[in-house]
Parts: structure tokens; C-alpha cells; sequence
């Protein structure tokens, strides 16, 4: 159970991550390892403290951070009074049922501009990686992601995958992010302090092209 719950918050981990990045590109703020790492500690005391009232672990949900380039508020003074304003709800029932009571198609309406503007951040961040310069950066991006759709496209096909791995490979941001890092390893390596990258495709083609 240990181990589950270590894999599950992995996943929220990585999820985490990519709404900071996200975040940091809507805002304009440049964030390093140590805001990430501060980021996910919080992520991690959060999940502690719903543990000890036995509820689900938290994390940072990406419709929130498209409300972000939907309205175009910045500032975390709201994000705190809008914490306050749940407190209530949830202490005044009548008033948490008045807005369940909001039709379905709002809500879903609503949720599919937040979405995709989450979507529209992450190709915007995309536009950033240099394509033309290095092709192999579009290897990358494009198994990552079809490695990632599996478990949409084919959701029967941990069937025939051991049991003890489908926490694993039923995350298809695990699996994106898995194979974003392996397949980034590969091709580009990791920077060395020259500050180049040369992975295993990279040193193989180069010792061809010496030959």
C-alpha cells in the first residue's frame, strides 16, 4: 500500500510540475528548482493533512490555472479568499447546494475554455524547444506523446502487462513523462559542463560521421 501510494504521488507530482511551468509562463515569473521544490512540498503537506482527516490526496488541478488565462487575475490574495469562501461552503450547506445547483452544461462549458487554455499554454511552451535546429527534439515530443494517449486510445491494454506494474501504466502523464526523460536521455544526453548534451544517438552518429 506504501508503494501505491508512493506511485500515485508521483504522478500528482509530475502533474504538479507541469501546472507550475505552466503557471510561470502565464504570469510572466520566471520560477528555478528551488520554487518547484517548494511547490512540491506544499503538494506533499497538503496531501498530509487531508491523509490525517482520510481523504485523497490533493494537487494542483490544471482548470484552476486556466482560470488564470481566462480572467487574467494574477494575484494570490484571491486564491486565498477563494479558499476562504470554500470554508464557508463548506460549513453552510444550503449555500454549497445553491451552487451544485448550477446546470451541468455551465459547468462543462466553463471547464472546456479552462482546459483548453491549459492545452494552448503547453504548445506555447512547446514553441520555445528548438525543432529546426535539433530534429531529434521532434522525436521526443512526438513518441512522448503517443506513448501517453495508450491508456485513452486502448485503456484494455495493461490486460496483458503484470499486475503488479498498472498503477504504472495506467497514468498517461507517468508514461508521457517517463518517456520524455528516457527518450531526452537518449537522443540529447544530459549537459555536461562544457554545457553541451551528447546522448547515445548523438556520440553513435557522430563517430559515423568522423568515419
Amino acid at each position: 500500500m506504501i508503494l501505491t501510494m508512493v506511485l500515485v504521488m508521483i504522478v500528482i507530482m509530475i502533474e504538479s510540475t507541469g501546472m507550475f511551468l505552466a503557471l510561470s509562463d502565464m504570469t510572466g515569473k520566471k520560477i528555478d528548482q528551488k520554487d518547484l521544490a517548494r511547490g512540491l512540498r506544499t503538494d506533499g503537506l497538503g496531501t498530509l493533512i487531508g491523509d490525517i482527516f482520510n481523504t485523497f490526496p490533493y494537487s494542483s488541478f490544471s482548470q484552476n490555472v486556466g482560470l488564470v488565462a481566462v480572467t487574467g487575475v494574477r494575484s494570490r490574495y484571491v486564491c486565498v479568499m477563494g479558499g476562504v469562501v470554500m470554508l464557508i461552503l463548506g460549513m453552510l450547506p444550503k449555500l454549497a447546494a445553491l451552487v451544485e445547483s448550477l446546470p451541468t452544461v455551465v459547468l462543462g462549458g466553463a471547464g472546456l475554455v479552462m482546459f483548453g487554455m491549459v492545452t494552448a499554454t503547453g504548445i506555447r511552451i512547446l514553441g520555445d524547444v528548438d525543432f529546426k535546429g535539433n530534429a531529434n527534439n521532434a522525436f521526443v515530443v512526438a513518441i512522448s506523446i503517443g506513448v501517453g494517449m495508450i491508456p485513452v486510445v486502448a485503456p484494455n491494454f495493461h490486460l496483458w502487462m503484470p499486475v503488479a506494474i498498472h498503477p504504472l501504466i495506467d497514468s498517461g502523464i507517468l508514461l508521457t513523462s517517463v518517456a520524455a526523460v528516457l527518450l531526452n536521455l537518449f537522443f540529447n544526453g544530459a549537459p555536461n559542463p562544457s554545457g553541451s548534451a551528447v546522448g547515445t544517438y548523438a556520440k553513435s552518429a557522430a563517430r559515423v560521421t568522423h568515419v
